[in-house]
């Protein structure tokens, strides 16, 4: 498995920021952002910057917040779209070219990949499960719904229909709004999956080829 490295990043204008990240021992593909779940950089968002960096990517984990789940409530657009410009920024110094910068996220950290391919021009996004489809997960991320349709970077979504927080019709009403945005957008349901995808490891496997297939032909 590829080592990670969690570095205190602070840029020459003040900007700081908690990074977690993996190197590709080959030729690097491009850069990704990693927006993790409501429980923080756990074992298991480790993994997935070290999965995505054994396929080329130089994937990267910016800590939206410090500690758990109560912290959700604290997120907002402009602390969200902060802490993924530091990262982008890094990126973008060890030689990242913009075309090749993406952003993936999962639970909470989907819904913010949305939010951030909604205000940022980046070469590919995928959600993997986010909540917030028609009610806002914090006071100040709106309802995905309602901004889907603005969506300036190609995306993504990827959802399980089962569990007590999957609503297959929000789903659908997603998809319907991002179609109408001026890039390309595109949402897979998996009728055995849960928000987690740790339920159904055929589904999680696909899930996972298309992230990856996404990014092979955005990141380019």
């Amino acid at each position: 498995m590829t080592q990670t490295h969690t570095d205190n990043h602070q840029r020459d204008d003040g900007r700081a920021v908690r990074l977690t990240y993996a190197e590709p021992e080959g030729v690097v593909r491009g850069g990704l952002v990693v927006l993790h779940e409501a429980e923080g950089v756990t074992d298991g968002v480790r993994l997935l910057v070290s999965s995505l960096a054994e396929e080329g990517w130089l994937a990267v984990a910016p800590h939206l917040y410090e500690t758990g789940p109560a912290d959700v409530d604290t997120l907002t657009c402009d602390g969200v779209l902060a802490a993924t410009d530091v990262t982008l920024a890094w990126l973008v110094d060890r030689g990242i070219s913009a075309d090749l910068l993406g952003v993936v996220g999962f639970d909470i950290g989907g819904t913010a990949a949305l939010v951030v391919a909604t205000r940022r021009e980046l070469g590919a996004a995928v959600t993997v499960g986010g909540p917030g489809i028609s009610k806002p997960v914090s006071s100040d991320i709106p309802p995905l719904v309602e901004v889907a349709g603005t969506l300036v970077s190609p995306w993504l979504g990827i959802y399980g229909d089962t569990g007590e927080e999957i609503d297959v019709a929000e789903v659908e009403l997603l998809r319907e709004a991002a179609s109408a945005a001026s890039v390309a957008t595109n949402v897979v349901r998996y009728p055995g999956a849960n928000h987690r995808f740790d339920a159904d490891p055929e589904a999680a496997a696909e899930a996972w080829e298309r992230t990856l297939a996404w990014f092979d032909a955005h990141l380019r």
